[in-house]
């Protein structure tokens, strides 16, 4: 702490002295690379923290830009009060380049947000109100009592000020939780919304955030150069902003600001060589995606992850510890249904993957559902968490008919699931996997960011003191800053299970939890569970594993070419003759010591079988 607190201490001092060394060009040069650091910041929170490709960044530079000009020069304003209504615009303007995230990601919303640039770039070349390729001259310039703003090296200070808070404000927004869950969008936004996390409208934040640094970058740029004109927002500067970042580090909001600083720098130096420049631009780029794809900011970490796993060999390794139990709590005589699926149907198209399927599931019940591959499990289990719509039938989550809520709503009612295949953020540490499925808080609180920091920083430290809770009870205390994908399969199962938890969930979906497990680890999951189950947690697991459903579920419910074959008791189902032809065959039926239909009567068997 006190390194870090000496090294930010250091670099304040020699950005204030800075001007002091340097010729009025340079001083100048170095204003142009300030502005172009803010346009990065805000394009790093929208691609790099956030993973909506944005190439409409530079379109909320001009508008910020144009905004003032207008305003100041056709209308009289003066230039603070067009400045925050510029700031406003840009960030309305964002808003709007937003709406296709809704629908679109990857390529398809790089191209339409590139569209747009491209299209705010014909409007601002041909309409009057602009000054068509002319551009705006004649731009008032910013005023401050006693300060000669028209000089580039006080101008200076006023963009390291702006700079500066405009900086820590982003580090604020990645460290704490709006940022985190950003982030789990970025690694995977299926994940995320089953989390609690509100994936449409975090993708409105993250354009609003890169609105709002573009808007700042367009202030101070029309208060400093006092001219705006089309070709400093063309395509091609938006492509000198991408590698901006893509060299620095599009997910270290400092790495993209070196990488602004930097570029701007090499440009001014290879000013008579534009030409080769571009090409050089490009070159580097490539090389960056392919052997630094996190940028210049990733070196670091990279050689710092090499140390440690070659220092790991002859080092003690950490150590998953048990898992401590919860607290058990009073379970009624007479539990209502929690969950209620009636007549459900999904339909994809030629297939028909559920077809009237219909269950009940009453509080503090451990339901299994089994069935061969194919037979309509995981489809079920994802229209009831809402990632599918169901074609026909409702679900119902205690007595909400929750058939058409998304999976952030049903999340939030009480919902918690986990994946068959994993589906952990893997750019995230093991604590704050934990961390994102503990807050229970809405985007719309987001207004704390701006209004009142102190609330937001209290409330994360009360989530980091609860994901340390929860990291002790599932064993994982030694792993919380560790990435998930560099540990061990087993525990990553448990990860996946404790933020699962950490959702405080009434009705939680296991999604075959057993796979890839050895004997042991099958063991600890079937206590981990049956503890869940008493703290008052119902429980419902797709599995495939018959010993873990026979020792583990009350209630079992068989599922086969997307239809209810049979339900009842482990032993009942068992014996079934529509579940042995369908799913079972006599070498399971002796492997859970039921060799006949008769042995269902010699239940003490089956217990000796799977304990």
């Amino acid at each position: 702490m006190r390194t870090r607190i000496a090294t930010t201490g250091a670099v304040v001092v020699a950005a204030w002295a800075l001007p002091y060394g340097l010729g009025s060009y340079t001083i100048h040069v170095v204003d142009i690379a300030l502005i172009y650091a803010l346009l990065a910041i805000g394009m790093g929170l929208a691609m790099g923290v956030s993973g909506q490709i944005n190439l409409a960044q530079v379109a909320f530079f001009g508008v910020g830009a144009y905004s003032v000009a207008i305003l100041t020069t056709h209308y009289g304003y003066g230039f603070w009060p067009a400045a925050l209504l510029s700031v406003l615009a840009t960030v309305v303007t964002g808003l709007f380049v937003g709406i296709p995230a809704l629908r679109m990601q990857s390529h398809y919303l790089g191209i339409v947000t590139l569209g747009l640039a491209l299209g705010f770039v014909n409007w601002i070349t041909n309409a009057h109100i602009s000054g068509g390729a002319d551009g705006i001259s004649g731009v008032p310039g910013p005023t401050l009592p006693g300060v000669d703003l028209s000089s580039e090296y006080l101008y200076y200070y006023l963009e390291a000020v702006v700079f500066g808070l405009a900086l820590v404000f982003g580090l604020f927004v990645v460290r704490t939780s709006l940022g985190r869950r950003l982030r789990a969008m970025r690694d995977d936004s299926l994940a995320a919304g089953a989390t609690g996390a509100e994936v449409p409208l975090l993708r409105m934040t993250a354009f609003l955030l890169a609105s709002l640094y573009g808007g700042l970058a367009g202030v101070l740029y029309s208060g400093l150069i006092r001219y705006v004109a089309p070709e400093t927002f063309s395509i091609a500067n938006m492509f000198i902003l991408l590698a901006m970042v893509v060299i620095g580090g599009r997910r270290s909001l400092v790495g993209c600001v070196v990488g602004a600083i930097g570029l701007t720098l090499v440009r001014e130096w290879l000013s008579d060589f534009s030409t080769y420049a571009q090409l050089g631009y490009g070159v580097v780029v490539v090389v960056m995606v392919v052997f630094a794809p996190t940028g210049l900011a990733g070196v670091p970490a990279r050689l710092r992850g090499r140390y440690e796993r070659w220092r790991g060999r002859e080092t003690a390794r950490a150590e998953l510890r048990p898992f401590t139990p919860y607290s058990p709590v009073e379970r009624p005589d007479t539990a209502g249904v929690l969950l209620a699926v009636e007549g459900v149907t999904k339909q994809f198209r030629g297939l028909r993957a559920l077809d009237g399927v219909s269950l009940a599931v009453h509080e503090g019940e451990i339901r299994g559902i089994v069935g061969p591959n194919g037979s309509g499990k995981t489809t079920l289990f994802n229209v009831i968490s809402g990632f599918y719509r169901a074609t026909a039938g409702t679900v119902r989550l205690v007595g909400d008919d929750t058939t058409a809520a998304r999976p952030y709503a049903l999340s939030l009612a009480g919902l918690s699931r986990t994946f068959q295949n994993l589906r952990l953020f893997g750019q995230l540490t093991v604590r704050e996997n934990v961390l994102v499925a503990l807050d229970r808080s809405r985007t719309h609180s987001i207004w704390r960011y701006a209004l009142w920091q102190p609330g937001v920083w209290m409330h994360e430290r009360l989530l980091r003191a609860q994901a340390d809770e929860v990291l002790e009870r599932f064993g994982l205390a030694d792993f919380a800053a560790a990435g998930p994908t560099s540990l061990p399969y087993g525990i990553q199962r448990r990860i996946e299970i404790a933020r699962a938890m950490a959702a405080r969930p009434r009705l939680l979906l296991l999604d075959e939890p057993a796979a890839g497990l050895n004997g042991e680890e099958v063991q600890q999951l079937i206590r981990i569970v049956r503890s869940i189950r008493d703290s008052g947690t119902t429980v419902i697991l797709i599995e495939h594993n018959m010993g873990l459903v026979m020792s583990l579920c009350e209630k079992v419910t068989v599922l086969s070419g997307g239809n209810v074959i049979a339900e009842g008791t482990p032993q009942e189902v068992v014996t079934a003759p529509e579940v042995i032809e369908a799913y079972l065959g006599e070498s399971d039926l002796a492997e859970l010591g039921m060799d006949t239909p008769e042995a269902a009567d010699r239940p003490d068997r089956a217990k000796e079988a799977t304990s």
